[in-house]
């Protein structure tokens, strides 16, 4: 039988995993550097709201996908503390999840950053 928590309790379990990841999982901790720096720059070449909407939805994402990623992992290693072809498998797609999200987060970040970073360097 579940135990029922209260909302405030759900959001602490969620800001615990949330804080387990960046001290414990490096890629977790790189992604959120990267976004940070991602709406830095954002902000300075004045993105519009649409693009700006764009960039968080991208980027919380791929941290969606590395927590999932990292989740995956925990798991597999408890079930199948021993190295195990399906274990391997399950670790290998879940990451694979990450990197095309990452690959995807790329390529959107260049379609919203370039154009507006060529205005800055080309001469008009």
């Amino acid at each position: 039988m579940s135990r029922k928590y209260s909302i405030a309790g759900s959001f602490e379990f969620a800001m615990n995993g949330i804080r387990d990841a960046f001290a414990n999982e490096p890629n977790f901790r790189f992604h959120t550097v990267a976004a940070f720096m991602a709406l830095v720059v954002a902000i300075l070449l004045a993105f519009t709201p649409l693009e700006f909407v764009i960039l968080l939805l991208t980027i919380i994402f791929v941290l969606i996908l590395e927590l999932f990623n990292t989740s995956m992992e925990k798991i597999t290693d408890l079930v199948s503390p021993e190295i195990h072809p399906k274990a391997k498998v399950a670790k290998d797609v879940s990451a694979a999840a990450v990197f095309l999200g990452s690959v995807g987060a790329v390529l959107i970040g260049l379609v919203l950053y370039l154009p507006k970073i060529l205005l800055l360097i080309l001469p008009g």
